[in-house]
């Protein structure tokens, strides 16, 4: 699943007139590298959530037949946050357990690493499958704790000699994670994962390669010329 409910208000004058997704980078929508990337890891159904401007979207990607991939859209008449559509979309998803990417960030994460904990969410005892990358300068405090695998909430005994790292907008989740998040209401996703996170019920990895929350017109254009100078190089 493929989270493109924002209204993006940080990137405005850009989002007043296109749903941040599409904003393109080195050539392509963000939404287009994440597309290709689960492609490439063998993912061939996408399910894509939208509420502002989301008609552009799905104009712009069609049923994916052009990506190699078939794309389901869960339509929000105003964003639910990011519990709330995932859970207002699992109709949609076949799978037990499923991996979630930010529309509005951009990363370089292999998903077909995925393959070993989606097996171990799928026999049933975590919930949840973090991916963690550095803390970028806007974000310096960080979200969860990593220590072998596991994630910690920060403050808890487990965590308290090691730094928190920033979640990337990545995950893999069990269904059961939104087993009592209601279709059609708001919800968010950080005290879901808190929980899993309390309960022992978290793994995770840290990434350590090229990430971007795009989330201001300068970080987009910062983007934009790396990936352009990159794949000219």
């Amino acid at each position: 699943m493929i989270l493109a409910a924002g209204r993006g208000e940080r990137m405005r004058p850009l989002t007043d007139h296109m749903p941040k997704p599409l904003l393109v980078a080195g050539g392509k929508p963000l939404i287009v590298w994440h597309i290709e990337r689960l492609r490439a890891a063998g993912f061939a159904h996408v399910v894509i959530n939208h509420a502002h401007l989301g008609e552009q979207i799905e104009s712009a990607l069609g049923n994916g037949a052009a990506f190699g991939v078939s794309i389901d859209y869960s339509r929000e008449g105003s964003a639910l946050e990011t519990a709330g559509g995932i859970a207002t979309a699992l109709p949609l998803i076949e799978s037990e357990v499923f991996p979630v990417v930010n529309g509005d960030i951009y990363c370089e994460f292999d998903f077909s690493r995925l393959a070993e904990p989606m097996a171990r969410l799928a026999a049933g005892h975590d919930q949840a499958h973090l991916v963690l990358v550095d803390n970028p300068p806007h974000h310096p405090q960080g979200d969860f704790v990593l220590d072998a695998g596991r994630v910690h909430n920060p403050g808890s005994r487990l965590s308290a000699l090691d730094s928190p790292l920033t979640f990337s907008g990545i995950g893999l989740y069990h269904r059961a994670l939104f087993a009592h998040t209601p279709a059609g209401d708001k919800a968010p996703l950080a005290p879901l994962l808190r929980q899993a996170i309390d309960a022992g019920r978290a793994s995770g990895e840290h990434f350590g390669g090229r990430w971007v929350d795009v989330g201001t017109p300068a970080r987009l254009g910062a983007l934009d010329e790396e990936l352009r100078q990159h794949h000219a190089a």
